[in-house]
């Protein structure tokens, strides 16, 4: 579990199946990750059930919630890819969470956590090349362009932060 000074970030539960179903099953707020919809709320629980990075990998996105209101607001989290030996953050947020700097504070504390307690030495960021907000997102948190990739069929970019970059504005 980590914290900040507005947000609670925790592993998924079975419970956030309602919060799960809604965010991806808004056109807006998958418009730009390639994900297909939730059929149903049982699929996001069926998700939800099986979701094993935590075991596999001892870390995965976290939900995240408002502290003082315990809202659940969406989701932040590393995640490791072992087709190709890489860890990634992503985030996604509910409408209502945007332009409140909620990914930005989430990003900064996983980041954090990846350096320091899972001592990884580089974290990317993969983006469509249309979706701005997440690349300020990525950029406010120190990572840097790295190069062009496709992404769900669409251009994309690869944003990367290594573990000495992120000490270095530390300190």
């Amino acid at each position: 579990m980590l914290q900040t000074e507005r947000l609670l970030l925790r592993p998924f539960q079975e419970a956030d199946a309602p919060h799960f179903f809604a965010l991806n099953n808004d056109p807006e707020v998958v418009r730009y990750t390639g994900d297909d919809p939730f059929p149903d709320e049982a699929a996001a629980r069926e998700f939800l059930r099986n979701y094993d990075p935590y075991f596999r990998f001892g870390y995965g996105r976290l939900a995240v919630l408002e502290r003082s209101t315990g809202d659940y607001l969406g989701w932040c989290g590393l995640k490791y890819d072992p087709d190709l030996a890489e860890t990634d953050l992503g985030f996604r947020f509910k409408r209502s969470a945007w332009n409140r700097g909620f990914a930005t504070e989430a990003a900064l504390v996983c980041l954090q956590q990846g350096f320091t307690e899972f001592d990884l030495d580089l974290i990317v960021g993969r983006v469509m090349a249309d979706n701005k907000a997440s690349i300020r997102v990525l950029e406010k948190v120190g990572m840097t362009f790295w190069k062009p990739f496709e992404f769900a069929r669409h251009p994309g970019l690869y944003y990367r932060l290594f573990r000495e970059d992120w000490a270095s504005t530390k300190s």
